[in-house]
């Protein structure tokens, strides 16, 4: 038991006061940022850095312990980190969620607190040019680790972006046409129900939500695989979330969901709906919309439903959506994006790759494909029951790793004229 509760000591939490609102110097307002540090592997002074973003969610300190990122960090000796997403977690200020404070959640203010971040390492740590940084990420916090590397390329050599969506898109229909096609590859009932009221629209979502988590994260550790969901679906028994869940039964009802998410309080720092809701609204769209007549769910699940929630929660036009997800797009680069050394990794049972960079270009993106794994699969540690095409990926992504690491030595060797 001492053996394994011996990495933990190596973990330290740190906090660092960052700007609300880093283009605004009129603005003096704080707020204090989680981090996590892992010196465990590091190989002092020179050794590189690996940035393990959070997305958004609270982090953990199981970030800087475990995963494919922190078995790359031991092989080349590296300093781990893990930092919070503002406004998730316990990186919030008391009065944060009120939604005139929530003007300072975007992922170009993210991006700002990392680099702030990095200097504030930098300086602790006495970092210098020496040592390479490397980001890493998957979903929301993949498409970080992409944007970090394209907007401060200074301040990181390379980065991995696991399952990342970098296409902002407000009407995502294809994410229910790729469960729909997974499903439909294995049996599933799709079965199609009228279209009534708001009611029934809430509880599709909420059917829907845990297909999507089936799914998206497939044999990751969620309620249900697919094979399971599908067994469940074409059995009589009907009571498929409790059985598998310590909750009570769903309440779908649309006003319900509208009242959690106008709730401020954030006395529990794991929910983020309010926090993730808010930034769809502003900046991403990625509404899983269902109105074509081949969706499973018909079309309950419509754009002006979801939409709607907007200008009900936050006082934001609907209207207004389609030119802030076109800005998101020119401001990053859509699904276009000019990032050199980004590797982009999806897997082909995750509709999120719909929205992701599949294809290596020639601005300089590196793609690895993973045929039959879902979201975010490659992050995990090894498994024994790991599929060969998921150990193959993963054997891909530390070549890249440590492509970056040499090329980044050699280019100090030369600058140094050592």
């Amino acid at each position: 038991i001492a053996s394994k509760s011996k990495p933990l000591q190596h973990v330290k939490e740190g906090w660092i006061h960052q700007p609300l609102d880093h283009f605004n110097r009129q603005n003096a307002k704080t707020f204090t940022q989680r981090f996590f540090v892992n010196e465990a592997y590091w190989q002092r002074p020179d050794g590189p850095v690996f940035l393990f973003i959070g997305g958004e969610g609270p982090i953990y300190n199981f970030d800087v312990l475990a995963g494919h990122h922190v078995d790359m960090a031991k092989e080349h000796r590296a300093l781990l980190l893990s930092v919070e997403h503002r406004f998730y977690g316990d990186s919030i200020n008391p009065d944060g969620l009120k939604t005139e404070n929530l003007a300072d959640l975007s992922s170009q203010q993210a991006l700002a607190d990392l680099a702030a971040f990095h200097q504030y390492i930098s300086q602790s740590f006495n970092l210098s040019s020496r040592n390479t940084w490397i980001s890493f990420g998957g979903s929301y916090s993949g498409s970080l680790s992409a944007w970090f590397r394209g907007k401060f390329p200074n301040l990181v050599y390379g980065a991995v972006a696991s399952s990342a969506p970098v296409k902002a898109k407000l009407d995502f229909a294809e994410y229910s046409n790729v469960r729909s096609l997974y499903m439909s590859q294995i049996n599933a009932p799709t079965e199609h129900f009228a279209h009534t009221s708001f009611l029934q629209m809430e509880l599709m979502q909420n059917l829907a939500d845990i297909i999507m988590g089936s799914v998206q994260y497939n044999e990751e550790g969620v309620l249900m695989s697919i094979k399971e969901l599908c067994g469940v679906m074409t059995k009589t028994s009907h009571n498929m979330y409790h059985s598998n869940s310590d909750e009570s039964c769903l309440d779908i009802s649309h006003e319900k969901t509208v009242k959690e998410l106008k709730d401020v309080s954030h006395k529990n720092r794991r929910r983020a709906e309010r926090q993730w809701t808010y930034q769809t609204c502003t900046e991403f769209g990625f509404y899983q919309t269902c109105e074509d007549t081949t969706c499973p769910f018909s079309g309950m699940v419509t754009l002006q439903a979801q939409t709607k929630i907007c200008s009900k929660v936050f006082g934001i036009s609907q209207h207004s959506l389609p030119s802030r997800i076109a800005f998101t797009n020119s401001y990053y680069g859509g699904d276009n994006p000019n990032t050199y050394r980004v590797l982009y990794v999806n897997g082909g049972v995750d509709p999120w790759k719909e929205l992701s960079v599949v294809q290596d270009s020639s601005e300089g993106s590196q793609t690895v494909f993973i045929k039959d794994t879902a979201h975010c699969a490659d992050m995990s540690k090894e498994r024994l029951t790991d599929r060969h095409s998921l150990r193959e990926a993963r054997q891909e992504i530390e070549n890249h790793v440590a492509s970056w690491l040499r090329t980044a030595a050699l280019e100090k060797m030369t600058k140094s004229g050592a």
